[in-house]
């Protein structure tokens, strides 16, 4: 019975692959001879093609409706095929002729990482050089950020705003009403300064980008970098304690998410844009599982990231298929830099990154519904809101990727027998796991010779050695983060905003549960006054 099955499943893919031919008409028009096929049976001259590729970036900005008229973006182009496909569908939608314009404001960053990959200087350079070929051209504002500024970070960008009020109540269509509006009369626009129309506004911004861009990295000035080679040695040490690929590439992606949201709030975006295609979305889905990140997957693959806060990201090419994108990116010339990764060159099962891209891409091979499937499936997921806590503040948030805690589990469960058998490992009994927060150490004044004493900062204790930090660390992050800091030879390395962030949090924790006896309990503080 199974023979017959295989021999007709061959029968079909014989038959499938006869009636596939590029001599076909477009299955839109009619009329055009076909150029690709995207599926099976969707043949595509150039014209339809390239309609059917803007209708669909249009689509998915309208259906969801989070981009407000006048809002300032950025844009996350790293160089690859998908981003610049980004890049190219917003330039295409803020052309004069175009009938639906996009009505945003939009700004580019590319976060250099070559010194995660070990390029050298003039290799960085040269790359930079191309991307802002590209970036002039597009007359956007634009920003390149560099790995080492993770350095100069500060612990600020760990914590999470509200998003702004006067958007939460304003209604989509209200706003595009009210932007047509002041366009038509010319009026002063809210979200723009000196400019009485919103073309003016994208030139002014373009040049003013173009400016601080030259000034800041030194190309066009001074020849200077805005890193130094201390800080250069310091992410390649960073990257060097880590153990494995797998945890390496999630310590570089919380990093970079870290320069793109401070860049953000500090050049007044609300919203970042990212690339990530469907082909992309489907191997993070079951990558983030394996790392132990379902219950994050909502934020991890949806349309719209809203952890931050002030900050949403959104992933508008999360339609497209990598191959519709090379074909795209082929057929109408759309300038991209292919740059090395970390795990450029590197085996297959040199990390679940790698193996699991290459798992469903051979999948995919056979069964070309197999990235559709996984990406509907990631369109179910839905974010469970935050349980508010007794004061009003919400739950507490990983430390590195500022997702709500998954470690809070009772004692019967999967995570807590985890903990209980790594801690028999090391000979400690199951009553000596830390609480969350709570600091199990003195601090760093109370004996033994420091450079730097607790009074020295008003951010707290900067001890020297933090080797017994570590388990600290890991009760102030999430399932996920914890395993990429159990990968580290230690904790020394780790930017000196994430260990301040980590110590506020933890001197926090420790005066609550000091004063814990003397804080009234908001139920029953309201039944008192109720009855008197």
């Amino acid at each position: 019975m199974c023979q017959v099955d295989e021999d007709a499943h061959k029968d079909a893919q014989l038959e499938t692959k006869a009636v596939l031919s590029v001599s076909q008409k477009c299955m839109k028009c009619k009329e055009g001879s076909a150029v690709l096929i995207i599926r099976v049976g969707d043949a595509f001259c150039g014209d339809c093609f390239k309609e059917y590729f803007v209708h669909k970036f249009r689509a998915m900005l309208g259906k969801n409706r989070l981009i407000f008229p006048g809002e300032k973006v950025l844009l996350s182009v790293s160089g690859g095929p998908a981003s610049s496909a980004l890049l190219s569908q917003v330039q295409e939608g803020l052309r004069r002729e175009t009938s639906k314009k996009l009505r945003f404001v939009p700004g580019i960053i590319y976060v250099d990482e070559g010194a995660a990959c070990g390029q050298s200087l003039e290799e960085r350079g040269e790359i930079k050089s191309q991307l802002e070929t590209i970036f002039r051209a597009s007359g956007f504002p634009f920003y390149i950020v560099h790995l080492e500024e993770v350095f100069n970070l500060p612990s600020s960008v760990l914590l999470s705003a509200s998003s702004a009020s006067d958007r939460r109540n304003e209604s989509y269509k209200e706003a595009v009403d009210g932007f047509i509006q002041r366009a038509s009369s010319g009026t002063q626009s809210e979200t723009c300064q000196g400019s009485s129309s919103y073309k003016e506004v994208q030139t002014l911004l373009s040049e003013l980008s173009t400016q601080e861009w030259s000034g800041e990295v030194g190309i066009v000035t001074n020849k200077s970098q805005p890193f130094t080679p201390e800080q250069t040695e310091a992410v390649r040490t960073l990257l060097a304690s880590v153990k494995t690929l797998t945890a390496r590439e999630e310590l570089l992606k919380t990093l970079r998410q870290h320069l793109i949201l401070h860049t953000a709030r500090v050049r007044g975006y609300s919203k970042v844009m990212m690339g990530d295609s469907c082909s992309r979305l489907a191997v993070k889905l079951l990558t983030n599982i394996s790392l132990g990140r379902g219950a994050f997957l909502a934020m991890d693959t949806g349309f719209s990231d809203p952890r931050y806060g002030d900050i949403a990201i959104v992933r508008p090419m999360r339609e497209y298929s990598s191959k519709e994108i090379a074909f795209y990116n082929r057929m109408f010339k759309v300038p991209s830099v292919i740059t090395s990764a970390l795990d450029t060159k590197e085996p297959e099962k040199a990390s679940i990154h790698r193996l699991t891209e290459s798992f469903i891409s051979k999948l995919q091979a056979d069964f070309p519904s197999t990235v559709s499937t996984i990406y509907r499936t990631s369109e179910k997921l839905n974010t469970a809101c935050p349980r508010p806590i007794a004061d009003g503040e919400l739950t507490e948030k990983c430390l590195l990727c500022l997702c709500a805690l998954d470690t809070g589990a009772e004692e019967a469960t999967a995570f807590r027998a985890t903990l209980i058998s790594e801690n028999l490992s090391r000979n400690r009994t199951p009553d000596t796991i830390p609480a969350l927060g709570v600091a199990k150490q003195q601090c760093c004044a109370s004996g033994g010779e420091q450079k730097e004493s607790c009074g020295d900062r008003v951010d707290g204790c900067h001890s020297v050695d933090r080797t017994s930090f570590t388990p600290e660390l890991q009760t102030l992050l999430c399932y996920s983060c914890r395993l990429i800091i159990k990968d580290m030879t230690s904790v020394n390395s780790i930017p000196e905003y994430i260990l301040s962030e980590a110590e506020r949090r933890k001197r926090r924790a420790q005066m609550k549960e000091e004063i814990q006896d003397f804080l009234l309990n908001p139920e029953n503080d309201a039944g008192e006054v109720t009855v008197s």
